[in-house]
């Protein structure tokens, strides 16, 4: 019996550690176009940006862009890249789009590419879901959800906090 109380409990522990990997580790895919953890992280109230960062990938023969995204959460989403001049960080808006070659991965990350979500209608929250649609130039929008992290989490480590206060963000 107490044999089949430990297997109980090891399944048990087993189901909740693979939901705890499903909800972090969520992908999307429309065609050729897959999209790997989309994610942002918590912002203060009152806070009127956001960011979100992802992994764009492109399994088809032809290039795909990234042209825009709109999200209710926030008046507008821009594409933007941030890069470093002359020992500093800068930040740049790609109003053509990103481009994602055929047969790779373009990773949308703190300090390089990433959607800028403007205006915010409210403070993004650890832990919800937010609604973001991508729209394509050679492939069909697709409709993902980023998880909202909480601030400190390993990401955020990599300074992007710092670098977007002095950009204007």
């Amino acid at each position: 019996m107490k044999r089949f109380a430990n297997l109980c409990i090891s399944v048990c522990l087993s189901i909740v550690s693979l939901g705890a990997l499903q909800g972090w580790a969520h992908e999307y895919r429309s065609g050729a176009v897959s999209i790997e953890h989309p994610w942002s992280r918590a912002t203060p109230p009152g806070a009127a940006m956001g960011v979100a960062y992802m992994v764009l990938e492109n399994t088809g023969d032809t290039e795909v862009k990234l042209v825009s995204a709109e999200t209710p959460r926030a008046g507008r989403v821009s594409i933007h890249r941030s890069h470093r001049v002359d020992g500093l960080m800068r930040m740049e808006h790609l109003p053509d789009g990103l481009a994602i070659p055929a047969g790779e991965k373009v990773e949308l990350q703190p300090q390089g590419y990433h959607l800028m979500l403007e205006k915010l209608n409210g403070a993004l929250k650890a832990g919800e879901r937010v609604p973001v649609t991508l729209n394509f130039q050679g492939a069909d929008p697709i409709v993902i959800e980023l998880a909202v992290e909480a601030p400190g989490t390993e990401k955020e480590a990599s300074g992007d906090a710092e670098h977007h206060k002095g950009m204007g963000h």
